[in-house]
């Protein structure tokens, strides 16, 4: 099992699939696959922008279709959420683009401006150019990142290995001392 094969087979799929749900993490390791040599950096750029876009456009058509609904189980903040559809709809720019920067709102900020009913042809656009400037700023941290941790990458597949041996050892030592115990009670 080669690691930079792997990265280097499927690591645009993983970058597009992983950039949908979460993103930052997904983006930066990208970032440090194309200091590698691995991946080339436009095409990092390019699939999470694409997995971020298509990520945020879900959960917007979401938030447009049942947002109401989903926002509704949150009685405690109900005034946070009525300021945050007041700003999405004086701010929409600034909202929509923002929100994929801000921590903890990689989710719930597409269900607002959803649930906004802020249209989708203003929404797309600005989705489209957040993830973009979004997807460069966070390779490009990453690709700098891996100026840094690139020696230790070299040894990566080797000390994997070793990882797993380890891994694998302690699951059979933990398996046989179940298995003991187990068995010593049955006996009694």
């Amino acid at each position: 099992m080669d690691i930079n094969a792997l990265i280097a087979q499927y690591g645009y799929a993983t970058l597009v699939i992983g950039s949908v749900a979460e993103g930052e993490t997904i983006t930066l390791l990208g970032g440090v696959a194309a200091h590698q040599g691995l991946l080339r950096f436009w095409l990092v750029v390019v699939s999470v922008a694409l997995g971020g876009m298509i990520g945020d456009q879900l959960l917007y058509l979401v938030g447009r279709r049942y947002g109401g609904q989903i926002l509704r189980r949150f009685s405690r903040h109900q005034d946070k959420i009525r300021r945050a559809q007041r700003l999405i709809q004086r701010r929409p720019y600034l909202f929509v683009i923002g929100s994929r920067f801000m921590y903890g709102f990689r989710i719930i900020g597409p269900l607002l401006i959803g649930a906004s009913h802020l249209p989708p042809k203003i929404f797309l656009p600005l989705n489209i150019f957040g993830a973009i400037v979004w997807a460069l700023i966070f390779t490009t941290l990453g690709y700098a990142g891996g100026e840094v941790i690139g020696p230790w990458l070299h040894d990566l597949n080797q000390h994997l290995k070793h990882w797993i041996w380890l891994g694998l050892a302690v699951a059979i030592a933990l398996g046989l001392r179940f298995w003991f115990k187990r068995r010593g009670k049955e006996g009694n």
